[in-house]
């Protein structure tokens, strides 16, 4: 094949020839792109892809993920007619096995998520599994299940396919040319300079694999991901190993096996990784492996031996230490930069590049082309990280424990314990005093709950009754009947200033930003779908001044969404969030000990809901907020991170005397489920119209022309939503209790997902909030009517649905839902 002459310019310049920077390329042909230029600096699939095992296992926790897969794998069906290139893509199934009671009661939870997903599941008995995939022991399991849409695929081979479609479509693609500079002018990228001389292009992505860090340095862009050392083996033919045999996962033994020619490929994830490239990693590291290091694959040995006893005699063909790429998170990086314009990245795909591969190339292409995401891309969206996520000391620790967790168990809330604390608030060192138990958000410590005692100083993770709860109930009750204090320094805030910024508010927000000064107003952002982009409080704290509060996990993506659509508005966008602490003081007395403390007028007529003001609070003076999530009288105190701990403290003295409680996260989220308030990335997200959401009624289309208000018209124009939201009430959680992600039955038919749930003190027993199909739900009789239970792990739980919250309004302190912000 004749290689295309180099060129000077292109529309679209790939860093990578891996199997994600050829399926965008396909992709971008697929979408009618044609001058699009694949830049490899070795071979195609020469870094990472090769040595890939091609596991494609659909399933994903997200939704939105489990599409992507499902889309790969429909792909990947149909390439080799359509290229001529075998793709070893062989629709086997897989089975997944459960060596205890909670990893059989993980995997039915898994199961009730496939349903809702719309994903073929079956559960397995021990015998059955064993029918399933005959060579492996069984007398040790308590079941399993099969999933007959996975399946695997030889990654070199689905690569040239990939690339043949794209040249098919157009694209160039060479090999041997490295980059070795960018070029950006305004912000933007305008070209990329090679070994073979220079591209100019106003939009470039790096799909560089392990490499896609130090490309990101180059461009002056943080790509917060880092490359492990991935073990596994392939053995000669062993009887009883056929072509069709499924893919077999053991996660209790942190393996995995697929057929190979007669013979078994193991791997695994040992829980505690080697990092690896620490020094950088060679640009002509290709085709190549690591040293085998039998130390560190013992683990995964010992366990392979008690699942497939064969292994003791099977002769050993090769063993593969190849390096790859993971992210602090284990979900992949995908998206446009929010430091250059046109620069996108594809990579970090945490040993599942290979199944994500056709989804997200095809993802990231319609972004390229739409100039925004298609659909809700959150779980994977780059700008979810912040720079300092890149820090390569901070990724080592890290990446250590995420690759470790690919076989884990998904406790619900687990949170991550390597590399903290990382980011402290003001009073961080008081809260730990008084016992706070911290997770982590944006890498903010922030306090969960407050332990009570030695039994619940530390989280017990299980699927049932928390050893928390009763800390967390206590949290609870303090909000609604006395109050509590909350440490929401994490909150993200932006302030936007100049002489058009209510001008720019009121392109951004379905709400009406014509706020006077010293009023707030919760809002909707849209995207061009009318799909809820983002939430948040705008506060107007000057004539030409606001401060926008958003959720904890996302500053870096809202403030690139607000400043990509400012124009030639004449305002600045600055992130303030570590300059202020935020301190959240809810419940019916929380008025009364704020009096104790300034000379404010706290009364309705001088300050009432949603008011903004600045008052003395003790020796310090705050940005008052009256606002609430728990849906009680509360103040959101926004106060400068030097006097944050002299206003704790003052209020804590002050609060002995009204009943004070400090509180967490965990009661913050049961307080607004009860009050059936709405949380982004939950009940809202970038797909779902605030009509869907039940959230029409704070949009303004009278205000005038905004972002999304004419997709909006046209869907109001349209069919009615075929799913609704609705609250949920059941009992006192036991042996299993609802954390969101469930499915929600009506006798043993799918009619909807929980998408949050938790204990409600108040309410005394599981409170959640549910998608339910639309026919079943007209109105609240049909509901009354119907018999409900959420599945968790096999075991029902039976609720009642509402249409209303079930707590009801009384003390809800505001007219509008307020937005969560650890949303994300």
């Amino acid at each position: 094949m004749t290689e295309p002459t180099f060129p000077t310019q292109a529309e679209v310049v790939i860093i990578g020839g891996g199997i994600v920077g050829c399926s965008l390329a396909y992709h971008l042909t697929q979408l009618g792109h044609r001058d699009v230029v694949v830049l490899e600096q070795g071979r195609l699939s020469s870094g990472t892809t090769w040595h890939a095992a091609g596991l494609v296992g659909q399933l994903r926790s997200q939704a939105s993920m489990t599409r992507l897969i499902r889309y790969s794998t429909e792909l990947y069906a149909r390439l080799e007619a359509e290229t001529g290139l075998g793709t070893g893509w062989k629709q086997c199934g897989s089975v997944s096995v459960a060596r205890t009671a909670e990893r059989m009661t993980q995997l039915r939870r898994t199961i009730a998520s496939a349903r809702a997903q719309g994903v073929e599941i079956h559960e397995l008995t021990p015998a059955e599994a064993g029918e399933k995939w005959p060579v492996m022991r069984t007398d040790d399991l308590v079941g399993g299940v099969w999933l007959p849409g996975d399946g695997k695929a030889n990654p070199t081979d689905l690569t040239q396919a990939l690339a043949r479609g794209a040249r098919t479509g157009g694209a160039r693609i060479f090999e041997k040319t490295r980059v070795t500079g960018v070029t950006i002018t305004d912000g933007r990228i305008r070209g990329v300079a090679t070994s073979r001389g220079e591209i100019a292009c106003e939009t470039a992505a790096i799909c560089a694999g392990q490499w896609s860090r130090q490309f990101g340095k180059m461009c002056g862009v943080s790509i917060p991901l880092h490359s492990a050392e991935h073990f596994y083996l392939v053995t000669e033919r062993i009887d009883g190993v056929h072509p069709d045999l499924p893919v077999m996962r053991d996660p209790d033994g942190f393996i995995y096996f697929k057929e190979e020619v007669g013979g078994l490929v193991m791997g695994g994830f040992e829980p505690d990784a080697k990092p690896w490239g620490m020094g950088g990693i060679p640009d002509d590291f290709e085709f190549q492996l690591l040293p085998d290091d039998h130390d560190q694959f013992e683990i995964l040995m010992e366990n392979a031996l008690t699942r497939v006893p064969a292994l003791e005699t099977a002769a050993i063909r090769t063993t593969v230490n190849g390096p790859e790429s993971f992210t602090p998170d284990n979900n992949f990086l995908l998206g446009e930069t929010s430091e250059v314009r046109g620069l996108f990245v594809g990579a970090g795909f945490n040993s599942a590049g290979i199944a994500s591969a056709g989804g997200a190339g095809r993802a990231l292409a319609e972004w390229i082309v739409a100039g925004e995401p298609t659909q809700d891309l959150w779980p994977v969206d780059i700008r979810r990280f912040a720079a300092f996520n890149a820090n390569p000391a901070w990724l080592k620790e890290r990446v250590k424990e995420t690759l470790g967790l690919h076989y884990a168990m998904p406790w619900p809330n687990r949170e991550l314990v390597t590399a903290r604390p990382f980011r402290t608030s003001p009073v961080y060192e008081r809260l730990k005093a008084k016992g706070a138990v911290f997770g982590s958000k944006m890498g903010w410590e922030r306090a969960n709950y407050f332990a009570t005692g030695a039994h619940d100083r530390e989280i017990a993770y299980g699927f049932g009754r928390p050893n928390w709860l009763e800390a967390c109930a206590a949290e609870q009750r303090a909000a609604r009947e006395a109050v509590a204090l909350f440490d929401m320094t994490s909150f993200a805030k932006l302030r936007l200033e100049g002489p058009d910024s209510e001008a720019a508010l009121q392109r951004l927000c379905a709400a009406d930003m014509a706020l006077a000064v010293g009023d707030s107003a919760y809002t909707p952002m849209l995207n061009r779908r009318a799909g809820i982009e983002t939430e948040v409080t705008v506060a107007r704290v000057g004539r030409d001044a606001f401060l926008i509060v958003a959720g904890s996990g996302q500053p870096v993506r809202d403030a690139d969404w607000i400043r990509r659509h400012l124009g030639d508005a004449r305002a600045t966008l600055t992130d303030v969030t570590s300059a202020y602490a935020v301190l959240g003081l809810m419940g019916p007395r929380s008025r009364d000990l704020l009096a104790t403390l300034t000379d404010a007028a706290l009364d309705d007529a001088a300050f009432p809901p949603n008011a903004v003001r600045e008052i003395a609070v003790g020796f310090a003076t705050v940005l008052a907020a009256r606002r609430s999530y728990a849906g009680e009288l509360g103040y959101e105190l926004t106060v400068a991170t030097e006097f944050a701990a002299g206003v704790y403290d003052a209020l804590t003295a002050a609060g002995a005397a009204f009943g004070l409680r400090d509180a967490g996260y965990y009661a913050l989220d049961a307080l607004r489920i009860e009050k059936g308030f709405r949380a982004w990335g939950r009940e809202t997200s970038p797909d779902l119209t605030p009509d869907a959401c039940d959230l029409g009624f704070v949009v303004n289309l009278a205000k005038g022309d905004f972002i999304g208000r004419d997709a909006l018209m046209a869907a109001r124009a349209g069919p009615a939503p075929t799913k609704r939201l609705v609250s949920l009430l059941g009992p006192e959680p036991g042996a299993q209790m609802a954390w969101g992600g469930e499915l929600l039955l009506a006798d043993d038919v799918a009619v909807g997902e929980v998408t949050s749930a938790a204990y409600g003190a108040t309410l005394g027993g599981v409170v959640a909030i549910a998608w339910i199909d639309a026919a079943r739900a007209p109105d609240q009789q049909a509901l009354d009517a119907l018999r409900l239970t959420i599945d968790a792990g096999g075991e029902r739980l039976p609720v009642r649905a509402s249409l209303k919250p079930f707590l009801g309004s009384q003390g809800v302190e505001t007219a509008t839902p307020q937005p969560l912000r650890k949303a994300g």
